[in-house]
C-alpha cells in the first residue's frame, strides 16, 4: 500500500513496514545510566535511531533571582537538536520549536518532582539530541527521567513515553522517520509508570474517535514495555556498586558463570592457626593461675612495715632471784597467805548451822 503523499510504500502487503516491524511492535531501545561524570545525574539513550545524551544539575540556586519560588522548587527543561543531529544541517541556537518542546518537557517533569522538598532552588535538564530519527521529544522525556533518578531528585515515578499515528490509512505504533514526514497523523504521549497519569499528549493530523481510542490504548500498553525498560536500565547502573561504593567494571557473562562456579566448588577457607608468639601474648608468664589470683599476697613493703627489723620481741619477766617455788601452771591461783586465810574465815558455832542438827 502506497501512501497518497509519495510513492514510497510505508506498508507492504504482508502488514510489515520498511524496518521490517510489525503495526504494533517498538523499535529497539537502549538505555545507560550515569555517563557523564561531571553531571549530578545522566542517562544515554538510542531509540531506533535516535540518540539522546541528557544531563542533570541541581537542585542549585535559581538564575535570575526574580524566578525563586519561596514554597517550592522549579524544574527547567531545555531542549535542543545539535547541528548535525538532521541530514541537513541545523541552524545552532534556540528556535521556536525546540523552545515549545522545553516547556511542554519541563511541565511533564515538574508533575512527578517533588518541589516542595527544595525551595528556592531549580534543577536544571538538559536534552541534547545527537541524532534525529522521528519521536525525539517522547525520547528526550524518557532519558531525562531516568538522569533525574540517577541525581538522587525525589520524584513520585518515572515518565514513560512514546509516539504513535496512523500511516496508510492504518494505525501503527512508534513512527519511524519516513512514517513521521509522510503518515496522516502522530500523537506523542507520555504517562505515569504507576497510576497511569498522562503527562503529555498532543495530536498533529485527523483522526476518528475510534482511531484516537485506539491509538490510546496502544500508547498505553508501550509505555508499560518502556517503563520496564527504565527500571531495568536504573537496577544494572545500581546493582553494579560494591559495598565500597566503587562501580565494578562490566565483566563478560562467561567469566561471571566461571567466578560462579568456582566459588561453589571451592570450600569454605579454614581458619588460620595462631601463631606461638600469639599465644604467648595471650598468657604471659608472669601470669598466675586462678586460685592464686583469689588470695592476694600482700607486697614485701608491707610486711616489712608492720614488722621493722629493729623492733624487738617482748622479754618474758624474769623472776627474782629469791623465788624458790617454780611457776605454776596456767589456771593455777597464786598462794595466799594463811594470815588473811584466818581472818577471812568467822569461827563455827558448836550448834551448827541454824535450825540445824549434827
Amino acid at each position: 500500500m502506497s501512501d497518497p503523499y509519495t510513492d514510497v510504500q510505508l506498508i507492504d502487503k504482508k502488514g510489515l513496514r520498511l524496518d521490517g516491524r510489525k503495526l504494533d511492535e517498538l523499535r529497539p531501545i537502549k538505555i545507560e545510566v550515569g555517563v557523564l561524570k561531571r553531571a549530578d545525574g545522566s542517562c544515554y539513550l538510542e531509540w531506533g535511531e535516535n540518540k539522546v545524551i541528557v544531563g542533570v544539575y541541581g537542585p542549585r540556586e535559581v538564575h535570575p533571582r526574580h524566578m525563586q519560588n519561596p514554597m517550592r522548587g522549579i524544574v527547567q527543561a531545555r531542549y535542543n537538536m545539535v547541528s548535525f543531529s538532521v541530514s541537513e544541517r541545523k541552524r545552532p541556537g534556540p528556535d521556536r520549536r525546540s523552545s515549545e518542546i522545553s516547556k511542554l518537557l519541563s511541565e511533564a517533569l515538574e508533575h512527578v518532582v517533588l518541589t516542595d522538598r527544595f525551595p528556592r532552588t531549580t534543577v536544571d535538564v538538559y536534552i541534547e539530541v545527537v541524532q534525529a530519527s522521528a519521536g525525539t521529544r517522547c525520547a528526550g522525556l524518557t532519558a531525562a527521567s531516568v538522569a533525574l533518578a540517577d541525581a538522587g531528585i525525589p520524584m513520585r515515578d518515572l515518565i514513560a513515553s512514546v509516539a504513535s499515528g496512523k500511516v496508510g490509512d492504518k494505525l501503527v505504533l512508534d513512527l519511524g522517520q519516513k512514517e513521521d514526514n509522510f503518515g496522516q497523523a502522530d500523537v506523542p504521549f507520555a504517562m505515569v509508570g504507576r497510576t497511569g497519569e498522562v503527562v503529555l499528549l498532543q495530536m498533529d493530523g485527523h483522526l476518528t474517535i475510534e482511531e484516537f481510542d485506539t491509538i490510546m490504548e496502544m500508547n498505553r500498553k508501550a509505555s508499560l514495555e518502556v517503563y520496564e525498560i527504565q527500571k531495568a536500565a536504573l537496577q544494572d547502573r545500581y546493582s553494579s556498586f560494591t559495598e565500597e561504593g566503587e562501580a565494578e567494571p562490566d565483566a563478560p557473562e562467561e567469566e561471571k558463570k566461571d567466578e560462579k562456579k568456582e566459588k561453589k566448588s571451592s570450600p569454605p577457607p579454614k581458619a588460620d592457626k595462631e601463631p606461638k608468639d600469639a599465644k604467648e601474648s595471650k598468657e604471659p608468664k608472669d601470669a598466675k593461675k586462678p586460685e592464686d589470683a583469689k588470695k592476694p599476697k600482700e607486697p614485701k613493703d608491707a610486711k616489712e612495715s608492720k614488722e621493722p627489723k629493729d623492733a624487738k620481741k617482748p622479754e618474758e619477766p624474769k623472776e627474782p632471784k629469791d623465788a624458790k617455788e617454780e611457776p605454776k601452771a596456767k589456771g593455777e591461783k597464786a598462794p595466799v597467805p594463811e594470815e588473811m586465810v584466818e581472818e577471812a574465815i568467822p569461827e563455827k558455832d558448836d550448834k551448827g548451822p541454824a535450825g540445824g542438827d549434827e
